[in-house]
């Protein structure tokens, strides 16, 4: 018997008064959040939710989320978290392809009208019973016609609730992935696999008496559900939420709240590096940083020396999948950090490199995709047998990833498998292109891809975004390339963007880049 909504319970009881959530001028303590969420889960009773059913939710990093989540879960049904950037066509597919049966939705903003477009999507889909209402501040009055608010549906309900035993196989969340190769398929997270995450997350942080987490990354996403929330809730932490990543808020945040705990993305430590910020103030927020960790895509050898160099923190680095719970690699605690490395195998789970047809790749410089086994990985995609056994074989999972191992067996992501750029033959791993880019000063942010070319099968081409104030020419960019790597790899086409495109999490979304839309 296992539910995730442990992580929470436990750590209620052990420090109901101490400060769980925090959001502004807001303060929810653990004891506080345990309560609402119980009312949340015998809500969904009442309305004939039962163990195993599914209910989605569209909500940014708000109290909200973590109420309604853990709500979910003390139900015994299964939470479906939803991107809060898709629009009412996407939604619609994720709330019929889910089977939910309730969907909990944000009323969003003017910019940003979450509640308009899942109210919509809600009212298409046939098989979606009920809505609910998520609002800034509590109200019963709805600013949407027809729908009905969590605070209206939670009147007078009392929080005498009696969590679910589930079991530890059970299915607890649906992790739909990007969807950059095709529809997104929905990653069936079992209880055992999310909380075994976190035990490994514990084993690779170590616990601090109190930890406090400035929680930019978006919590429907794995890497900040799984690391920051679930193991920083279990840890007794305080979790300082961000809904949107702004890089001059985030530091003034760490210094405000004295943050110990800061996980990020590639774009989001390049963001942080972009501040001009008094070194008294740096200082300040580096005395006080325990971990700043990276994961989501590889972090660029340049930004990981530029952010210790400037913080005095070093950056440890891991890797994992939302088939993964997420964590599969990470950077041991108590050993120096290798630039360009994302660790080794965490707790429970093992990793091997293969070649295409299979068998494993030797050597400290062979280049292999990644496959894991371990507790992590997922029970499979839901109601997709066909796409489950490419990717689940004899128990291991194939990430798609390229990566080498030196002779420690630090793992080294090279590239997706899909972003290989194979030019006159010669395999091109667009990350080097990419670390070496980034070395230029006037280079802020780079994406490199392959396009068609009639001779050579595929050209190498750089997006860039310059840094701030800087000049420079695509043919000198090219040309300053060309005097530092080999001739088939730098790149002849250059091409000067204001901005890159990512996704909520920050990660570059290369399909964008290449004019093909990320599907539905």
């Amino acid at each position: 018997m296992l539910n995730l909504a442990v992580m929470l319970e436990n750590s209620a009881r052990a420090v109901p008064d101490r400060t769980a959530v925090v959001l502004g001028d807001l303060r929810m303590t653990y004891a506080e959040l345990d309560t609402a969420a119980r009312r949340v889960a015998g809500l969904l009773r009442s309305r004939g939710i039962e163990p195993g059913d599914k209910v989605a939710v569209s909500c940014p990093n708000l109290p909200s989320f973590p109420v309604v989540y853990y709500g979910i879960l003390k139900a015994g049904a299964v939470v479906v978290p939803l991107n809060v950037l898709l629009k009412g066509r996407e939604i619609a597919y994720h709330l019929a392809d889910s089977e939910a049966k309730a969907y909990f939705c944000f009323e969003g903003t003017s910019e940003l009208p979450i509640g308009r477009e899942g109210w919509n999507a809600f009212d298409g889909t046939e098989s979606c019973d009920h809505f609910f209402l998520l609002t800034a501040a509590p109200t019963e009055t709805s600013p949407i016609p027809g729908a009905r608010t969590l605070t209206s549906a939670l009147a007078g309900r009392s929080a005498d609730f009696e969590t679910v035993a589930t079991e530890a196989d059970d299915t607890a969340v649906i992790l739909y992935t990007s969807g950059t190769t095709g529809r997104p398929k929905g990653a069936e997270l079992t209880h055992a696999n999310l909380a075994l995450n976190v035990l490994a997350c514990h084993k690779m942080f170590g616990e601090a008496e109190q930890d406090v987490h400035l929680i930019a990354l978006p919590l429907f996403h794995s890497f900040g559900q799984t690391v920051q929330m679930n193991a920083g809730l279990a840890a007794h932490a305080t979790l300082v939420l961000m809904p949107r990543f702004d890089a001059g808020s985030a530091l003034a945040l760490m210094r405000r709240h004295a943050v110990t705990f800061f996980a990020g993305v590639p774009t989001m430590y390049g963001a942080l590096l972009a501040e001009d910020v008094p070194e008294a103030e740096r200082a300040e927020i580096a005395a006080n940083l325990r971990i700043a960790g990276s994961g989501g895509s590889a972090l660029p050898v340049e930004i990981h020396r530029r952010f210790e160099e400037r913080f005095g923190v070093t950056v440890l680095e891991g890797y994992g999948l939302s088939e993964t719970s997420p964590a599969v690699t990470f950077t041991p605690r108590g050993e120096p950090a290798r630039a360009g490395s994302v660790g080794r195998p965490v707790w429970g789970v093992e990793v091997d490199l293969i070649a295409e047809d299979g068998t494993p790749v030797k050597g400290p410089e062979a280049v292999g995709e990644i496959v894991v086994r371990g507790h992590n990985v997922m029970k499979g995609y839901y109601g997709r047998p066909e796409a489950t056994s490419e990717v689940l074989r004899d128990g291991w999972f194939r990430t798609g990833d390229l990566a080498r191992r030196d002779a420690d067996g630090w793992l080294y992501v090279v590239d997706r498998t899909k972003d290989l750029i194979i030019r006159g033959g010669f395999n091109v791993y667009p990350r080097e292109i990419e670390e070496v880019l980034l070395t230029h000063p006037a280079v802020r942010m780079v994406a490199v891809l392959g396009v068609p070319h009639a001779t050579h099968g595929e050209e190498v081409k750089a997006c860039v975004v310059l840094a701030p104030g800087a000049e420079l020419s695509e043919a000198e960019l090219s040309a300053w390339c060309r005097d530092r790597m080999a001739g088939y790899k730098y790149p002849r086409q250059v091409e000067f963007r204001d901005q890159l495109p990512t996704n909520a999490t920050g990660k570059i979304l290369k399909r964008e880049l290449r004019g093909v839309p990320t599907a539905p």
